[in-house]
């Protein structure tokens, strides 16, 4: 039996080819049926990174927001569709309306609805921690970002949320996936 993954990609550019990258190997090695939902802002900035052609190459399911159920992710999520729904990586508007329980986009909304179904929701947001992170923008030049306490603030308060595993790294979706796989094995 395959696992299932909806993975959704926000408009965050912060570890976003080394998600890819790491994705792309993560299904590889446990078989994994992999779709991936591109918010309107992950679109754009896959499209800016110069990405949008590995990314549909890799992963030929990818689908773009056109509303917040279209594609029909809540629906595949309510019906147990997917194992698990993975966002990453996230932006701190994703995390914002998550944590404060607005769902009028298509990550959201699909948040909001797996946790109401049961259905796992891990999170990878780049805006953790107080202090700098050091970010490639596409062509290689660095960029230094100062977190923002409400930020900070909105990841917290995930942590908290019944059905969020906020992730501390990309790579943590490793153990994830084994951890699915144990489950069905059973």
């Amino acid at each position: 039996m395959t696992i299932r993954i909806a993975w959704g990609i926000t408009g965050c550019g912060d570890h976003l080819k080394e998600s890819l990258d790491l994705m792309k190997v993560v299904t590889k090695e446990h078989n994994l049926d992999v779709r991936v939902f591109l918010s309107q802002a992950g679109e754009m900035v896959i499209k800016w990174y110069k990405l949008y052609s590995d990314l549909k190459t890799s992963f030929p399911k990818t689908y773009s927001e056109r509303s917040p159920n279209v594609p029909f992710l809540v629906g595949d999520l309510q019906l147990g569709k997917y194992d698990f729904i993975l966002i990453m990586p996230s932006t701190s508007n994703t995390v914002g309306k998550i944590a404060a329980g607005i769902s009028d986009t298509l990550l959201s909304n699909a948040a909001a609805q797996a946790m109401k179904a049961n259905v796992p929701v891990y999170i990878f947001p780049a805006d953790q921690k107080k202090g700098d992170i050091v970010t490639d923008l596409p062509g290689g030049k660095k960029l230094t970002l100062t977190m923002r306490d409400v930020d900070i603030e909105a990841v917290d308060k995930l942590r908290d949320m019944r059905g969020i595993t906020v992730l501390g790294h990309p790579d943590e979706i490793r153990e994830i996936c084994k951890k699915h796989i144990k489950k069905i094995e059973i």
